[in-house]
């Protein structure tokens, strides 16, 4: 997509987020959730799934303007939206366009792209985290369908979710080797939701804990080849991340911005407090961090325009761009003194939203050890 579409489709996107969320996004926070009926807002705009192809009901754009859209809401203090539409736009549907049989397609995909259904990732287990080939949930074979059993926590759309790409041991003993994924309908017997998960942050974005008890599955949940689904997480990781770095730095972008606005309004001891030299180089050295990350963003978000980003520049991205957000928010309340600590003024959610980007999608400490593999070995 050329510059000028892209920004065309970045205005349309901001003005329908301006009237169909922000008047409604602190009401959303405080009810810890948005309401269902906004997935089909979203959908009759045509915001949901842009890279879908047009015979699925897609735009048929490129995966530049799904991540534009992450952006979007990343600037303007809607992380927890942010990573619910991350989940729907550029994680389930990737996997479904990337390793779905027709069938699967054309079952999901539409319906993915109008908001009637809502798409979640169930990988995260209470005892397998950013270590997925610690997941304990299995599905056995019972004639031509599967039966699944187990757990999955921290799943984010997971009180909304129509269907869920589960992460299940198909051949005990054999660990990553014998994990297959499965298209979950959870209208079906055996899905159960737990209770939505309390966090310190992204509270609009819904998280819970499923269940999933002597669940009958018909033959054709399976996604891709039995036994490869470790395969196919590790090909899908890529753009995950690059959806999380790109929160990463619209967020950074968002903070200063809104930190930029009170020092020139702030006055202390006679002068606005954007007139101090430690306000002024501080928020020099935030502007530059941005900056590198930004640049480091687009060049692996080309990349992976061009299907050439590796898992490590994938996972130098995410370390870096989340290790700055985290900094930069943090320098930027710092500004507004003890106003920044009130959720009156938004500066407190782009704090609160920011902890659980170095954790999801593979914590700091494993993009280190995976940078760390490619230039060592392990």
């Amino acid at each position: 997509m050329q510059s000028e579409e892209l920004t065309l489709f970045k205005d349309m996107a901001r003005r329908a987020f301006e009237a169909e969320i922000q008047p409604y996004y602190d009401q959303w926070e405080e009810d810890k959730w948005v309401p269902r009926s906004l997935w089909n807002t979203l959908g009759e705009a045509g915001l949901l799934c842009p890279d879908v192809s047009e015979e699925y009901g897609g735009a048929g754009t490129g995966p530049e303007v799904t991540l534009a859209m992450i952006e979007e809401m990343s600037y303007m203090g809607f992380g927890g939206l942010a990573s619910g539409y991350g989940i729907h736009s550029n994680i389930v549907a990737p996997y479904l366009i990337h390793h779905g049989t027709d069938a699967q397609k054309e079952r999901w995909l539409p319906k993915m792209v109008s908001g009637e259904v809502v798409g979640a990732l169930g990988m995260t287990e209470p005892g397998a985290g950013s270590d997925v080939q610690g997941i304990k949930t299995n599905a056995v074979r019972d004639g031509d369908g599967w039966i699944l059993n187990g757990s999955k926590i921290f799943i984010t759309n997971g009180m909304h979710a129509d269907l869920v790409i589960v992460a299940a041991i198909t051949d005990p003993g054999k660990g990553a080797k014998g994990t297959s994924l499965f298209l979950v309908d959870t209208s079906l017997p055996g899905f159960e939701r737990g209770k939505k998960l309390d966090k310190i942050g992204q509270h609009a974005s819904d998280t819970a804990l499923l269940f999933f008890q002597d669940m009958r599955l018909p033959a054709d949940a399976l996604l891709g080849e039995e036994n490869k689904g470790f395969v196919i997480m590790m090909q899908e990781l890529p753009r995950e991340r690059l959806g999380i770095a790109a929160q990463a730095v619209y967020q950074a972008q968002g903070a200063l911005d809104l930190t930029v606005q009170y020092v020139q309004e702030r006055q202390a001891f006679g002068q606005s407090i954007a007139k101090f030299q430690n306000t002024r180089f501080k928020l020099a050295d935030v502007k530059t961090e941005i900056a590198l990350n930004k640049a480091l963003y687009e060049s692996c978000a080309a990349q992976y325009a061009r299907g050439e980003l590796s898992t490590d520049d994938a996972a130098m991205l995410k370390l870096a761009s989340c290790d700055m957000q985290c900094r930069v928010v943090d320098d930027c309340i710092q500004l507004f003194g003890g106003y920044g600590y009130t959720t009156e003024y938004p500066i407190s959610r782009f704090y609160v939203d920011a902890r659980i980007q170095r954790i999801y999608g593979g914590s700091a400490e494993i993009m280190r050890e995976l940078i760390a593999r490619s230039i060592l070995g392990r």
